[in-house]
């Protein structure tokens, strides 16, 4: 099955995910460009659509779509990936480096809430979401601390233990639907 990572990432760490899982699975990876980049604009849920991609995504059996979630929000650069593809689209997974924790994935700003969202707009093409939390690379005494969590970007000294195995099982089960 042929598949690509489609990304996009503001402070890097969902960047670092989609490159990561692009290697291990030997596909091709492209980056997705809003039209205007402009933080505030996309807290607002305005945006302006996204620069066509230089892939034809039809041609792929996969797509794994790889963004932040800000705040709860299913954010406009993902939004307009989904909207202007999404005839396109075959099979879809939904992966994002989030502040959320499995803990709180179903609270007002948890991931749970975006998987839904996801799931709804897409219906059957979507096979499956994936979060890793940035509390996973975090010191237990740290998991909490809102400061430790803006400053903490995925990288290749902190993806280890917890973090590393949640990787390894979710690329498991991306090859397993490949079958």
């Amino acid at each position: 099955m042929k598949t690509i990572v489609v990304y996009y990432s503001n402070k890097g760490s969902n960047k670092y995910l989609a490159e990561r899982i692009s290697k291990s699975l030997s596909c091709e990876i492209e980056e997705i460009k809003p039209r205007l980049n402009i933080f505030l604009l996309f807290l607002m849920n305005i945006h302006l659509g996204i620069k066509p991609l230089k892939n034809n995504i039809k041609e792929y059996d996969k797509v794994i779509l790889c963004g932040p979630i800000w705040m709860g929000k299913f954010i406009p650069p993902l939004r307009s990936f989904i909207k202007k593809y999404f005839f396109k689209i075959n099979k879809l997974i939904f992966v994002t480096c989030c502040g959320s924790t499995n803990a709180k994935k179903d609270e007002k700003f948890g991931h749970g809430l975006v998987f839904k969202e996801v799931e709804n707009i897409l219906k059957d093409k979507c096979i499956l979401c994936q979060a890793f939390p940035v509390s996973l690379v975090l010191p237990d005494d740290k998991k909490e601390d809102t400061n430790a969590f803006m400053k903490t970007h995925l990288n290749d000294e902190n993806f280890k233990g917890e973090i590393q195995v949640l990787y390894e099982n979710f690329i498991r089960n991306v090859i397993e639907t490949n079958s």
